[in-house]
């Protein structure tokens, strides 16, 4: 991507619990394999929000909602900043609302977005996010006509255990954002691969139990925390420097680092990696809230904003993988 792209954030509103449940706590822990509930306590997280029931549909509406009226009363930054989007992406969830129905069009429906084009960017996990605002992008950049793309996700497990070993543990929250020229900060340099070898890596069997009996099976513990570990650090250790050539920076100009919130661990192994110190806002919001799925780095990037530690100019880079597999890395200019 050039350097005087001009496509950034309009506004981003979050749903989070306000009471969070401790770990052990949770109510599968007591049943919980000794392996997998010693990967619990150490994967950094300390509480998990709950919203209780609740779907993952119900959470991206009220995400959308709320930002609208945030929009009505005037936020939003760029052009048109504070106009109603035209667009709907919505990030898919673990696993969709309804079969066959949409989703993306329910949302659309409840939030009262009248007008807008409104569809589902699947496949990806918590990678999702990441192409959803380079896509906003691209959208804006294709056609002079469109004036915001709204992304939104809502975060819930699969069924009702949230340990998801040996990944991490789920917690439930929704975000919505638009992409709008001239917003800030501006989108400056973007990358994004998948690797179709790891597509079943994951499953769950939904067609023959109901889905109280949901439960997420990994098909090699050992090929997730090494194959796909290495995999990873091969792929974003290139796309950052890819993502960075791209801007014509190197990596002295980054003044954070962001990422997705999976465990503790996974920080150490990439500051080591790449060199470059993953903020701290990442490690407090995964032992406040769990895993939020495409939902980490909006999350994480926003609250960054927000806490008025970064300057005009400042550069962000944001890394995201999920195990399907896919990598982004995306580098943004406040």
């Amino acid at each position: 991507m050039s350097h005087d792209t001009s496509v950034g954030i309009g506004l981003v509103h979050t749903v989070l619990p306000t009471e969070r449940t401790p770990l052990e706590q949770l109510p599968e822990f007591p049943g919980l394999a000794p392996e997998d509930a010693e990967f619990a306590r150490g994967s950094g997280i300390a509480t998990v929000g709950v919203l209780e029931d609740t779907t993952a549909g119900d959470l991206a509406v009220r995400a959308v909602q709320g930002l609208l009226e945030r929009l009505d009363a005037g936020e939003g930054s760029g052009e048109g900043g504070s106009a109603r989007p035209d667009t709907l992406v919505l990030v898919g969830p673990r696993a969709p609302d309804v079969l066959l129905g949409s989703d993306a069009c329910r949302v659309q429906a409840e939030a009262k977005l009248d007008g807008a084009f409104a569809f589902t960017l699947d496949g990806l996990g918590c990678t999702g996010s990441s192409a959803a605002w380079a896509l906003a992008r691209d959208l804006l950049l294709a056609d002079p006509s469109r004036h915001s793309v709204l992304v939104a996700h809502g975060s819930r497990p699969t069924g009702y255990d949230r340990v998801r070993y040996p990944v991490t543990v789920i917690g439930d929250g929704a975000y919505a954002m638009t992409l709008v020229r001239g917003g800030r900060p501006v989108l400056r340099a973007h990358r994004q691969e998948t690797d179709g070898t790891f597509h079943d890596l994951f499953r769950v069997d939904y067609k023959q139990v109901p889905s109280y009996e949901w439960r997420e099976e990994c098909a090699s513990p050992d090929r997730y925390r090494f194959e796909l570990a290495m995999n990873s650090r091969m792929r974003l250790s290139r796309m950052v420097d890819e993502v960075l050539a791209d801007a014509g920076v190197d990596k002295g100009a980054v003044a954070t680092t962001l990422m997705q919130n999976v465990t503790a661990s996974a920080y150490q192994f990439y500051e080591t990696l790449l060199g470059l110190p993953i903020h701290p806002v990442c490690g407090e919001h995964l032992a406040a809230y769990g895993h939020l799925g495409a939902m980490d780095v909006v999350l994480n990037l926003d609250r960054l904003l927000a806490a008025g530690e970064l300057a005009p100019g400042d550069l962000v880079l944001v890394l995201n993988n999920s195990p399907v597999a896919a990598w982004a890395v995306t580098l943004w200019e406040v």
